[in-house]
């Protein structure tokens, strides 16, 4: 007799985080990488009710409008942990993810039934300076000789922008 293989059941990070919600999206500061995240609403719901917990499928339900039907929901869920694991915000890497289908393809998908706005999830991150960094820079309207000077990282006729 094989063995079962056990479902993957994700599980969101918590420690070493700062997470506002706002307007149905959840911003989330990565203390530890000074890297902030944005998770429209479908990634935030996966992120949230990634438990340990529940399986891929029933992140999708989660996550996903019932009209897209359960293999469209896996695939939802399955892509919204890619980048969530990618912006390191799961305890452990996932292990088992299919190699799936591209957002270019799932966007079509949901396109056809009308939810590509409202079901894609999205992850948006950036860097930010430590604060070490954020003090010696200068900000805009400031004189400058170099680009590394200034905050937003362009002098550009003497001044940073």
């Amino acid at each position: 007799m094989t063995g079962a293989v056990e479902p993957l059941v994700p599980k969101a990070r918590e420690e070493g985080l700062a997470v506002e919600e706002l307007d149905g999206e959840v911003l989330v500061y990565d203390l530890d990488r000074h890297k902030a995240h944005r998770l429209n609403g479908v990634a935030a719901r996966v992120w949230r009710a990634s438990d340990g917990t529940r399986t891929v499928s029933e992140l999708g339900a989660v996550a996903a409008p019932p009209d897209a039907g359960s293999d469209t929901r896996e695939k939802i869920a399955w892509a919204a942990l890619k980048q969530l694991e990618r912006q390191h915000l799961l305890t452990a890497p996932l292990t088992g993810a299919p190699d799936g289908v591209s957002r270019r393809e799932l966007f079509t998908k949901l396109a056809a039934v009308g939810l590509a706005g409202l079901a894609l999830p999205i992850v948006t991150s950036i860097n930010s300076p430590a604060a070490a960094q954020s003090a010696t820079c200068l900000p805009s309207g400031f004189i400058c000789t170099s680009s590394a000077q200034c905050c937003s990282g362009v002098c550009s006729g003497g001044f940073c922008l």
